[in-house]
């Protein structure tokens, strides 16, 4: 789990702070469609908010709101009920990430440590980044890491059910057709990995948690934005970084999972 812990040190020596971050990353719709810049210099990209709840807003329904997914939201504000939050609360929203360490910051970049994607992308010679959370590979069908890229890109995919499942549900058909009852949601880019995909979702819940037999997925709204964004053959890294480190002014981040 991961906590929300910032540490601030003046370095005399290097005249600069150093601030410990180990937290949970939320997901919540508004902001995951915000396009972030960065450079070498300035690797930490977005700012921690509060939100106060309003109603019966669960934790879900926030970190989807935000851009956050499960796992960020809750361990982020621990002393919150998921479900029943309260009224008139203040939650946290961990709406700031450092920027994996990649050769370089191209294509599709994957997570798994934080369950979260970043996409780069040049605008005009400008390096821009959009950053979407992710449900991944449960324990035992550990979604892989490595170098891949998309092969193909499915509108409306139908869900040829593997044998690992059938095995555990065997009253599953063969094949699932597009619609509401469907596991990969309205949008799917195959990779070059098999039968692995990134894809969406008809449980939005299980964004931010182990609970895949491998492949990555994302709330519904996310999925359609990534799919029109990413052309054939962007490659596609994933690694699994439960550290990382940053840079955004005078200040250094470590963010740990």
């Amino acid at each position: 789990m991961r906590m929300s812990i910032i540490i601030n040190n003046m370095m005399k020596s290097l005249n600069m702070f150093i601030a410990v971050l180990i937290f949970s990353a939320l997901a919540i719709k508004p902001v995951s469609a915000e396009v972030y810049s960065y450079d070498k210099d300035s690797t930490v990209i977005g700012n921690i908010k509060t939100h106060k709840i309003n109603g019966e807003e669960s934790l879900i329904e926030v970190a989807r709101k935000f851009g956050l997914g499960y796992n960020e939201i809750v361990d982020a504000n621990p002393s919150l009920d998921p479900f029943l939050p309260g009224k008139a609360v203040n939650v946290k929203l961990p709406t700031m990430w450092i920027l994996p360490d990649t050769a370089q910051h191209e294509g599709i970049v994957v997570n798994l440590s934080e369950m979260r994607l970043y996409y780069f992308l040049n605008q005009k010679g400008s390096p821009l980044v959009r950053t979407f959370p992710i449900g991944i590979g449960d324990d035992g069908n550990d979604t892989p890491v490595g170098n891949f890229k998309i092969i193909e890109k499915i509108v409306k995919p139908s869900w040829h059910v593997p044998q690992s499942i059938k095995k555990e549900r065997p009253e599953l058909p063969d094949v699932v057709p597009p619609g509401p009852a469907n596991p990969l949601g309205s949008h799917a880019l195959r990779l070059s990995l098999g039968s692995y995909l990134i894809h969406g979702t008809n449980r939005p819940w299980a964004v931010g948690r182990k609970v895949t037999h491998g492949c990555l997925r994302l709330y519904p709204e996310d999925i359609s934005k990534l799919f029109e964004m990413v052309p054939n053959g962007t490659k596609v890294t994933i690694v699994r970084q439960p550290v990382k480190v940053g840079i955004k002014g005078n200040m250094v981040y470590i963010e740990v999972h």
